[in-house]
């Protein structure tokens, strides 16, 4: 049926390395898109693939004395390896030395000719080869200054992230009628503001093509890549352009143009493209532009959202080769698993949770495994571990394990769920991951503390039988609801958890709907015994052996104090209050920082906030903090920032430290 279907892709990755943490990262955002459409029941298709008709993939070949095709067969299973350890469940991997593709390639060279809008010409200028990317002299001259003992004298290039030296090229290749197509590419997205997205990166689009569209080179004169179709006049040893090539692996993988019936039917049960995840440095020039403009000129319709995520730095510090700072993601989960004691998958689901919770998608992140071990001592080990462990070890001491199904009056924390249910569906809609697992984190936290207020153990004691089974009940509820909500991001943590609730539901089986569907875990079903899923790391260092305790005694993280003691009196001079945040926005050029006003009750303040990482302008607008009142002003980027928002955490602020319950705006902290 129409609607039914959803397609999402991941960029095919350029096979002349193994995955990294950034390719993870994109990975991980379409798997967890996918498995979450999955649970609403839609006829997902999730594709993923590698890139391998590159010049720089055929040069990495060379460097290692290796025929390029065995080289990139090599690497392709590399990166599907990867994928199998992560749990990612793409429905297609595309390679784009494949038959499948490179017809479907020959072909659209073809049609644009018939159309007239490809030509031959003459190419010369300055071409990247990391990049693979051709650069007019007003973008060099744009571009960063590099110092010219790094590139010789000769232009660099102006990808921010790239500044290695270009090449100059002088060679007859066929160019695409990209200029024509500018007014066409303004409506489309003017009309469509869910068209490209974020919505930064629509306005860089919107800007590059008001300054005026090239044509753009299609075809190359070299050996390695699809070559040109034998109808095309002049192109005797020319091959396709890798970026020309490349874009049309996601029309190619559903069949377009394919003369089996089988694999065309795709096409019309998949395409338009509901969402391309694809990284910022091939999101404006490429994907947003030269690929819509493609789809234009075939009559095709043109993807439906086009998503550009941010890129991570290590600790601080960009990741590149050279400085020897670039992550394996599989070997990471393997060294996470070492130090925490737990099982590999569970690792792997820590660092999936970990890296779509730390930064809003669509902004650039700093990956610090200090702030992995926090996050997954503080959130999956404190919090929601203890949960888990609590309610059924309570469960099993006050009744056996056996459900009473007690569901006779209102519930606040089922009441919790059913409203969060949509607020948490929307999220992973949006592609906010952040927002969405704040959302859990919060229901929890409240679970957490709602067995503080109910006290159990004293209902116990005073044998008041019914209100501790109503108790338990919630709590069991409240975990079913967790359960699916977190299932498109942590596959096999939610499946362990489902089993030791003993659902009836096959986890198979589980529909979004299940969250809040009350009464599965009825009168008389057993649960299985608590096993520990989050062993606590005591150290903060992945790398090596650990301490690790069997399960967390509290949902606090304490660690030692490294400064010196403080008198009384000291601590009085500190002026902490609450304040509600009235307005939230990234300060422009500064990837950590927002911009709020607070309301302190008694008169409004800017805060200058670290926090633009972790959480979304969207995700802390309405909320109750703590700040730090009587901080000297300060100026931060040209704001004057009249106070400090309290967070816990170390360098990274892993939680906003809000009061547990109502109270007044401006009230004093004490």
């Amino acid at each position: 049926m129409p609607g039914d279907s959803f397609y999402i892709t991941t960029p095919i990755y350029y096979v002349n390395d193994i995955p990294h943490l950034g390719t993870a990262y994109c990975t991980i955002a379409a798997d967890t898109r996918a498995r979450f459409e999955r649970l609403r029941g839609k006829d997902v298709r999730f594709l993923t693939g590698t890139d391998e008709n590159a010049l720089k993939v055929a040069r990495a070949a060379e460097a290692e004395g290796k025929d390029v095709q065995a080289f990139v067969d090599e690497l392709a299973e590399r990166f599907k390896a990867t994928w199998k350890e992560f749990n990612i469940s793409y429905d297609d991997f595309i390679r784009t030395t494949e038959p499948r593709h490179t017809t479907v390639v020959r072909r659209f060279v073809e049609k644009l000719h018939e159309s007239g809008d490809i030509y031959l010409s003459t190419y010369n200028g300055w071409y990247c080869v990391s990049c693979e990317t051709f650069f007019t002299d007003d973008e060099l001259k744009a571009g960063p200054e590099v110092s010219s003992e790094v590139n010789e004298g000769r232009p660099s290039c102006p990808n921010a992230e790239c500044r290695k030296d270009v090449q100059w090229v002088e060679e007859p290749s066929y160019y695409f009628r990209l200029s024509a197509y500018g007014d066409r590419l303004i409506e489309e997205i003017e009309k469509r503001p869910e068209f490209l997205r974020p919505d930064s990166r629509r306005n860089e689009v919107l800007s590059f093509i008001r300054s005026g569209l090239n044509d753009v080179c299609i075809s190359r004169m070299q050996t390695w890549g699809i070559p040109m179709p034998e109808s095309i006049p002049d192109s005797q040893g020319q091959v396709v352009y890798v970026w020309f090539d490349a874009l049309i692996n996601y029309v190619s993988a559903t069949g377009y143009l394919s003369e089996n019936s089988d694999a065309a039917s795709l096409f019309d049960r998949y395409w338009p493209c509901d969402v391309h995840l694809v990284g910022k440095d091939i999101f404006v020039r490429f994907h947003a532009t030269f690929w819509p403009a493609i789809l234009m000129a075939l009559g095709i319709a043109v993807p439906r959202t086009v998503f550009g995520h941010g890129f991570w730095n290590i600790e601080g510090e960009k990741m590149s080769k050279s400085k020897g700072n670039v992550i394996e993601p599989v070997q990471l989960a393997r060294d996470l698993a070492k130090s925490s004691g737990c099982e590999f998958q569970i690792a792997v689901d820590a660092m999936r949770y970990c890296l779509l919770r730390e930064v809003a998608f669509g902004a650039d992140g700093d990956f610090r495994r200090a702030g992995l071990i926090g996050r997954f001592n503080a959130e999956l080990a404190n919090d929601l571990g203890n949960l888990l462990n609590r309610s059924l070890s309570m469960l099993h001491r006050y009744r056996d394990g056996k459900v009473s199904g007690n569901r006779g009056g209102d519930s606040a924390l089922r009441s919790v769920c059913e409203a969060a249910l949509p607020e948490v569906g929307s999220a992973y809609a949006d592609m906010n991951f952040i927002q969405a697992l704040a959302r859990i984190n919060e229901i929890v936290n409240e679970a957490n503390r709602h067995i503080e207020r109910e006290a159990p153990w004293e209902k116990s004691k005073r044998g008041e039988n019914e209100s501790l089974d109503f108790l338990l009940t919630e709590l069991l509820d409240t975990l079913q609801f967790v359960t699916v909500a977190l299932a498109p991001l942590m596959p096999t943590v939610t499946q362990k958890i489902w089993e030791q609730l003993g659902e009836p539901v096959p986890f198979t089986e589980l529909r979004w709907q299940d969250a809040t569907r009350w009464g599965d875990l009825s009168k008389g079903h057993t649960t299985r015994k608590p096993e520990p899923i989050f062993p606590r790391i005591d150290k903060t260092d992945v790398k090596g052996s650990a301490k690790t305790v069997e399960q967390p005694p509290s949902t606090t993280d304490p660690q030692p104090s490294e400064k010196p003691t403080i008198t009384f009196a000291e601590f009085q001079k500190m002026e902490l209050r609450t304040a509600k945040i009235l307005t939230a926005e990234k300060v422009k050029g500064a990837d950590k920082l927002l911009q709020l006003t607070v309301d302190l009750g008694t008169e409004q303040r800017t805060v200058v906030a670290g926090i633009a990482q972790q959480f979304s302008p969207e995700e802390i607008l309405g909320k109750t903090v703590v700040i730090v009142a009587n901080l000297e002003p300060a100026k931060i980027r040209g704001i004057q920032s009249q106070g400090m928002i309290l967070a816990a955490g170390g360098e990274v602020p892993l939680a906003l430290i809000t009061p547990d319950r109502d109270v007044p705006t401006g009230a004093k902290v004490r």
